[in-house]
């Protein structure tokens, strides 16, 4: 592509983002920045980090109680990190508050965000994309962070295939990223480096959506190579997905009146930190000792089964319930039901709700 098409190529999408853009609570918009509003790295590092394999309607309840709880980095780094990782409960992929939370003490130390992706990559927790991210939306640095709505809609634009193997979706990937590149090198004075980040992302989100791309609309149909195919819902070309295994466990829901009775996981490891219900470890076939990793010997009851899908596993949990006497000596924390279904993660939450619900019901 010729450094003239690659220039109306983006001037096209700038004038449609003008129009366009998504009206998102950590973004400040077009207008604004011309009239010098400078977005806050702090939200924007939240948000992305927020984002990270979760949807903006599922996020954005709760960026909006952290920016509200912790409007700063510096009084986020100084939050206990029992009320973050409470206040992260349900959000998912839990090594993410983990590294919120040392990430928000490292830059409370150093009193600022560093401003270019090179620096932003020395903070914890911080990656290649989430760097390039924060660099390009606050402080406009020519560098393209690479999500799935941008990589779409560049994989179109330049037919970016591959051979559906691991192998040929990874080469495809650095062609795409260099590609993304381009665009935030040829980018005029006129337009900001942040702008053409969330204008791509806008574009992916809204119109070269992953099925049925809304291709009359879009402002670069003109220059976009899937669509001189006749067929842009085949890119972007990745690998198949592997099945998910299976794995098993158990979880046991002491009740004691009003409460239950909630346990801390160790700090390393898949929900690190977080309360959960007292339970087995998880393993690839289903327990031997159904009441292994039960706290004590009290009158077990099976109430049912959860499931719930990590990353790279799902899970089975056959969840227990049994009444605690009042004196009764157990490790962990008593919590009111209603506290206790706000702390937990997901999938400690279906097993407690299940519970409240099978009491209920009885």
């Amino acid at each position: 592509m010729t450094t003239h098409s690659l220039r109306k190529m983006l001037t096209a999408v700038d004038r449609w983002y003008r129009r366009h853009a998504r009206v998102l609570p950590w973004r400040v918009g077009p207008e604004d920045r011309d009239a010098g509003v400078k977005p806050d790295p702090y939200l924007v590092w939240l948000s992305e980090v927020m984002l990270q394999q979760t949807t903006i309607p599922h996020a954005t309840p709760y960026f909006e109680r952290f920016r509200s709880r912790w409007p700063t980095v510096k009084k986020l780094a100084a939050a206990s990190w029992e009320d973050v990782s409470a206040a992260w409960a349900g959000l998912g992929y839990y090594s993410r508050a983990r590294n919120l939370h040392a990430c928000a003490k490292a830059v409370a130390e150093r009193r600022s965000f560093p401003q270019d992706a090179k620096g932003l990559r020395e903070l914890p927790g911080v990656g290649p994309y989430t760097a390039a991210a924060i660099a390009s939306i606050a402080f406009d640095e020519r560098i393209a962070p690479v999500d799935g709505n941008i990589e779409r809609v560049v994989s179109r634009l330049w037919a970016i295939g591959s051979d559906g193997t691991e192998k040929g979706w990874r080469a495809a990937k650095l062609v795409i990223a260099a590609r993304a590149q381009e665009m935030a090198d040829a980018l005029p004075a006129a337009i900001r480096a942040g702008d053409l980040a969330q204008a791509l992302m806008d574009l992916g989100a809204t119109v070269c959506m992953p099925r049925e791309p809304n291709c009359l609309i879009c402002p670069l149909n003109a220059m976009c190579a899937a669509r001189a195919e006749g067929d842009p819902d085949r890119y972007p070309v990745k690998a198949e997905k592997k099945a998910t295994p299976t794995r098993y466990g158990a979880a046991f829901v002491l009740a004691r009146g009003g409460e239950v009775l909630l346990v801390r996981r160790p700090p390393s490891g898949l929900l690190g930190g977080m309360m959960m219900p007292p339970g087995s470890a998880w393993s690839e076939a289903r327990l031997d000792d159904p009441l292994e990793g039960a706290p004590g010997k009290f009158n077990w009851q099976r109430v049912g089964e959860v499931r719930h899908v990590f990353t790279h596993f799902a899970l089975k949990l056959d969840v227990w319930r049994a009444e605690a006497p009042a004196r009764a000596k157990v490790a962990g924390e008593w919590m009111t039901s209603e506290d206790a279904l706000a702390a937990l993660p997901t999938v400690g939450r279906k097993a407690v709700a299940l519970v409240i619900g099978g009491a209920k019901q009885r």
